[in-house]
Parts: C-alpha cells; structure tokens; sequence
C-alpha cells in the first residue's frame, strides 16, 4: 500500500535539509518554459520554509538562476541552477561554470536549421546551456536527439546531453543534481542534517542517488515512465505546495 503523504513529507523539519525541484515539483508543467503559473502565495511560503530551516533550504533545477529569480520575486533563495552548472549559496556568493562560449554559438547555429524543420520546437537559450523543447511536437522526438547527438559529439568531452519531460539539453559536463546537493551539505547550515530531496523528473534521479547514500529521503512527484530510484512518492506538485502551506501556515 503507498505511504499517506503524512508520511513522506516531514512535518517537522529541525533535522532536514531540504532540496526543491521547480518545475513539476513546485510549480505545474506547461507547454513552454515561459508558459507556467506561480501561484501567487508559493514564493512567501517557501521564505517561511527558507526561515523554519534556518537556512537549509536549496532550489535544485534546470532553469537558470536568474529565471528562478524572476519566478519567486522578491526572494532569493540559495539555489543550483542549470543542474548545478551555477550555483549560488546563502549568502550570496554565486559560482558559475567556465564554457566554451564559441562551441556553444556553433550549437545555436545548428539549432535554428532544426527550428526550420520542426517550427513548434522550442529553444531555451539558458546562457551556458540550451535545452529544445518538443512539447508541443512530440513526433519531433528523433529529430532534436539526432541533431542534438551531432553537435554533442562534434563538442567532445566538455559537454553532456540530459534528457527530461520532452526536452533534450546540452549542457557542461562535471555537474548534476547530485553534486550540487553534495557541494551543500558539506557547509553549514546543511551539514549534519539528513537531505530531503524533492523531484519530478529524469534529471532528479541524480540528487536522488545522492539523497539515497546519505540517510536522506528522496520523494517523487508523480508516477515514472522509467525506473526511479526515488524513495517514496506523491501524486503531484499540488501535494507538495499543499505541504509547504500547512508548514507555512504552522508557523504562525
């Protein structure tokens, strides 16, 4: 019988630290990057959550740290952008990944002959790294990972491909989820806490291997298309803000 969610989430967090996916986890999927909603009491919530934990909070997601930003206005919670290729901590101090800018504008270039082909394909400029988007043109499929197999392997090493919830993205190597939530929890305040991480997608399972090995607690959000290596699961991302409100709310 799977767990009541009572029984997932914490309802005491003084021993955790927390680690949050955005999109999928806290916020619902939409058919473009630009296209979700941020209920409008998540991002006060989530600083009464940031406060409870007396800091041990992170946001772990594929958007950059300056779209994150945008979304939880006026907040700027410590967070690893880019599956970790940018991170900034609690004080906020912020690291960013050296790249090959030029490689990177040969691979934007390539891009636009598949937008061509496939015009309902979306492009997400991210900086240091380019996500396609197939959302909305699922035959595309074979299409964005040929083209973006080809550039990866006219790249080399520097780079990887990670695929999610119809969306490929070239991105640095040497960084995912689960060494961004290493990286945090070997300084204060995380340190001696148990991880709690919180994801939707095939990009998660690395923080949730992590979460794993380290006497944490990895949580699900939805039902995979794939082997998880998620603990536990819930049903949706309204589960989860439903949990983060009565935390919230519990705080007075």
């Amino acid at each position: 019988m799977k767990p009541e969610i009572k029984d997932v989430l914490p309802t005491d967090l003084r021993a955790w630290a927390l680690f949050l996916d955005i999109d999928g986890t806290l916020i619902d999927l939409a058919p473009t990057p630009n296209g979700i909603i941020v209920p409008e009491v998540l991002p006060e919530h989530l600083s009464s959550l940031y406060k409870q934990l007396d800091g041990a909070m992170a946001l772990v997601t594929g958007r950059s740290i300056e779209s994150a930003d945008a979304m939880f206005a006026p907040f700027q919670f410590p967070i690893a952008g880019m599956h970790g290729s940018e991170v900034r901590d609690g004080v906020g101090h912020q690291a960013t990944k050296l790249i090959d800018r030029l490689a990177l504008d040969e691979a934007r270039q390539e891009l636009e002959k598949l937008t061509l082909r496939w015009p309902q394909t979306i492009i997400e400029d991210k900086g240091l790294a380019i996500a396609v988007h197939y959302r909305q043109v699922p035959e595309a499929e074979r299409a964005v990972q040929a083209t973006l197999s080809t550039i990866h392997s006219k790249l080399g090493d520097g780079w990887k491909l990670q695929s999610g919830k119809m969306v490929v993205e070239l991105l640095p190597s040497g960084t995912d989820k689960g060494s961004a939530i290493a990286d945090f929890m070997s300084t204060a305040p995380y340190k001696g806490r148990r991880p709690l991480a919180i994801g939707d997608d095939l990009t998660d399972e690395a923080m949730f291997r992590f979460v794993n090995g380290s006497n944490g607690r990895s949580v699900r959000v939805g039902t995979p298309l794939f082997q998880s290596d998620a603990q536990y699961e819930v049903n949706s991302a309204n589960d989860v803000r439903s949990w983060i409100a009565a935390l919230a709310n519990s705080s007075g």
